[in-house]
C-alpha cells in the first residue's frame, strides 16, 4: 500500500538555523495522524511544504501519490488544507462562500449546491448558513475552515493546530468532526496538544526541533515507551507512615521510582506483574488504610514528555532553538 504522505530526508533552512533537520515519515490511508511536537517544533513548516506553500533546501516529500517538491505536480485538487488561523470573506454568508470555493475546484452547478448544503449540515453550520461570517464565533470559524477543506473531497486533509485557540466547548465540536473523518481521507493533522491527540488519532509522529523522534501507531507507542505505575492514595492521617513505606519500596528491584504528592503515592515500576501480586499485599501489612488503588492506564503525555526531555544533537553552526520559526 503506498503511503498518503511520505517524507523522505526533508531538510528546511532559514539562513544558518535548520527549522527541518532530515524528516522522514510515512502517514498510511485513512489514517488520522497526530503530528505531535512543542511550539516551535517544525510543525507549521512541515505541512506548508507538504501543500505546496513552501519550499523544501532538500530532501523529497510525497503527497496522494504526488512528489511535492522539485518540480512535482499539482496536487491541489486532491488535498485539504485548513491553517491556524483560517480567513474568509467576512461580507459573505457560509452557502455563497462554500459556493464560491466549489467553483474554484470546478464543481457544477447542480454538484455545488449538493455539496454546500452537505458540507453545513456536516460541520453544524446548516442554522447559520445565510448569516454573515464576519459575526461568527472563533469555533463556527473553525468549523467553516473545515467545511472549505472539505469541498473537493480531498484525499489528504491538512489540520494546523484546528483547536488549539478554542474553548473547551469549541474544542469538542471540532474534534468530533475530524473523528468523522476516519476512514473517509487520510487525516494529517498538527498539534501540541496531547489530549486532542489521545482521543482522534491512531497513529502519532512526535517531532521536536525539526527531527522525527519517533513515529508509529498510538497503541504502540504507548506500549513501547510509557512506564507501568500504580497509584496509591491513603488516608490523610497515614501520610507520615505512607512515606516511611514509600522510602523501603525503593530497596525493591521492580520499583523504578516513587513519587509521593500529598497522601498520593506513584510508583512506577519494572515488573508490572510483581506489582500487582506484592505492592498490594505490602501496603495492608504496613498498616495503610487505602482510599485508592489503580494500576495508571500509559498516556501519550508520559511518552511524550520522556521523548522531548532527550536532548536533540545541532548540527555545527546551527542557532539556538529560542525564537526559531515554526
Amino acid at each position: 500500500m503506498n503511503a498518503a504522505v511520505r517524507t523522505e530526508g526533508l531538510i528546511k533552512e532559514f539562513g544558518t538555523f535548520r527549522a527541518l533537520d532530515e524528516l522522514s515519515l510515512e502517514v498510511q490511508p485513512g489514517a488520522v495522524f497526530g503530528f505531535l511536537g512543542p511550539n516551535g517544533a517544525g510543525k507549521t513548516t512541515t505541512i506548508r511544504i507538504l501543500t505546496g506553500l513552501a519550499h523544501a533546501t532538500r530532501g523529497k516529500a510525497w503527497v496522494a501519490g504526488m512528489e511535492v517538491t522539485g518540480n512535482g505536480g499539482d496536487t491541489a485538487k486532491r488535498i485539504g488544507y485548513l491553517p491556524e488561523e483560517p480567513t474568509f470573506y467576512g461580507w459573505l454568508t457560509p452557502t455563497e462562500y462554500l459556493d464560491h470555493v466549489a467553483r474554484v475546484f470546478g464543481l457544477p452547478a447542480t454538484e455545488r449546491s449538493a455539496r454546500v448544503k452537505e458540507l453545513l449540515g456536516l460541520v453544524g453550520l446548516a442554522e447559520a448558513s445565510r448569516r454573515r461570517i464576519g459575526g461568527f464565533s472563533h469555533g463556527m470559524r473553525q468549523r467553516m475552515g473545515l467545511a472549505q477543506a472539505l469541498v473537493n473531497r480531498p484525499e489528504v486533509l491538512f489540520l494546523d493546530e484546528p483547536v488549539s485557540a478554542l474553548d473547551p466547548a469549541g474544542r469538542k465540536e471540532v474534534l468530533e468532526l475530524i473523528e468523522q473523518m476516519q476512514g473517509k481521507c487520510t487525516v494529517f493533522m498538527s498539534t501540541h496538544i496531547l489530549g486532542d491527540v489521545e482521543r482522534v488519532c491512531d497513529s502519532v509522529g512526535i517531532i521536536n526541533r525539526g527531527k522525527m523522534v519517533t513515529i508509529g501507531p498510538r497503541q504502540e507507542l504507548l506500549e513501547r515507551y510509557a512506564v507501568p505505575a500504580i497509584e496509591i492514595a491513603v488516608e490523610p492521617v497515614h501520610k507520615e507512615r505512607q512515606a516511611s513505606w514509600a522510602d523501603g519500596l525503593r530497596s525493591l528491584s521492580w520499583v523504578k521510582s516513587t513519587v509521593l504528592d500529598e497522601a498520593v503515592l506513584r510508583v512506577v515500576v519494572s515488573d508490572l506483574e510483581t506489582a500487582k501480586v506484592q505492592l498490594l499485599a505490602s501496603a495492608l501489612q504496613a498498616g495503610l488504610v487505602l482510599e485508592r488503588y489503580e494500576v495508571v492506564r500509559p498516556s501519550l503525555e508520559d511518552v511524550f514528555l520522556q521523548l522531548v526531555s532527550q536532548p536533540v544533537q545541532t548540527a555545527p553552526g546551527q542557532t539556538s532553538p529560542e525564537g526559531r520559526p515554526q
